[in-house]
């Protein structure tokens, strides 16, 4: 009777098993992710980060050292992929008086993996349409095409824009376009089509290097990536946050190494001296720091280690305005 007993207590727990497998089986897969913005509290602003999407970068574009020596440095972090994933970011600081948007990422221009920045604002709780200012760090495609939509219309109804004047001079002379290497022509026809609209509009402006475009803003000439290349402070009660736009373009290998550049720099000699110095900078100052090609959300701190640096990632918690937490001892 016993041995009759166990197994029919084994054959309902294998029932039970298989019943509770069938129904788990029955639970489809959700295919989504969660909406890609991250915020955080700068002083008495708010700062959101907005995922536009990525791209891969072939590691072959990193140069100033060998590719062995370059995938050495990605298989530490566990990249064993053809390519790169690289993000695009854009942020936004509420000052309370104006909101003013930093890069637009590569909207239409990729394909399917970009163009998620509206989409995004709005999961983030604001519009285009609300957005009072535009900060372009330079004006490559990843960062201009999301001004406008597919059928070159501004995205951003009420937004002045506004990039350095040697980025404007470069990039939007059409003599410039006309003397540009066939291969290139395509970027310059973009960073032109792409402002055009906001440029007939009288909202797109130019600024001298230390010329603040909006107030509390300090701005910085970091040029090298390309000629006008623009860093962007924000201070409010003692904390400040700077985005640095492309400075950086792989997590990997550019803190280890500051000294490898990117086949995209301009001047790629001056790009290495730009990107030191405001590692360093960064490093010393211990501020946020913002980076439109870091992993998502690209926001965090850079410290330094002998003559390498190290990038410290923002940790994920509840958005929480100048609260003290309790700390365990």
């Amino acid at each position: 009777m016993k041995r009759s007993l166990v197994r029919t207590l084994r054959g309902a727990g294998l029932a039970l098993a298989l019943a509770s497998a069938v129904a788990m089986a029955q639970a489809p897969l959700q295919g989504t992710q969660v909406p890609g913005y991250y915020r955080l509290a700068v002083g008495d602003y708010e700062v959101t980060a907005l995922f536009d999407g990525y791209n891969d970068l072939s590691p072959k574009l990193l140069q100033g050292m060998t590719q062995d020596q370059v995938r050495a440095l990605l298989a530490r972090r566990s990249i064993e992929t053809p390519g790169v994933q690289t993000a695009f970011n854009a942020f936004l600081v509420n000052t309370g008086k104006q909101l003013i948007l930093v890069d637009t990422g590569a909207g239409q221009c990729i394909g399917a993996t970009a163009g998620m920045l509206s989409a995004n604002m709005r999961a983030a709780g604001y519009r285009p349409e609300q957005v009072d200012a535009i900060l372009l760090t330079h004006l490559h495609l990843d960062h201009v095409c999301g001004l406008v939509d597919d059928k070159q219309q501004p995205i951003f109804a009420n937004a002045t824009v506004y990039t350095a004047k040697a980025e404007a001079d470069y990039w939007l002379d059409p003599q410039a376009l006309a003397k540009a290497p066939a291969g290139a022509r395509e970027f310059f026809k973009i960073a032109q089509d792409s402002t055009a609209p906001y440029v007939a509009a009288g909202r797109f402006k130019t600024f001298a290097n230390g010329q603040a475009p909006v107030p509390g803003v300090d701005v910085q000439l970091e040029a090298g990536h390309t000629p006008g290349s623009t860093t962007y402070r924000f201070t409010s009660n003692g904390q400040s946050i700077l985005f640095m736009g492309d400075l950086v373009h792989n997590l990997a290998v550019q803190f280890e190494h500051p000294e490898v550049s990117i086949r995209f720099d301009v001047d790629n000699q001056q790009a290495i001296k730009s990107r030191a110095k405001v590692f360093k900078d960064a490093a010393t100052s211990k501020t946020w720091v913002a980076a439109a090609h870091l992993p998502f959300p690209g926001v965090g701190h850079i410290t330094a280690v002998d003559k390498h640096f190290q990038w410290v990632p923002v940790e994920y918690g509840p958005y929480q305005r100048a609260a003290k937490v309790p700390m365990i001892e």
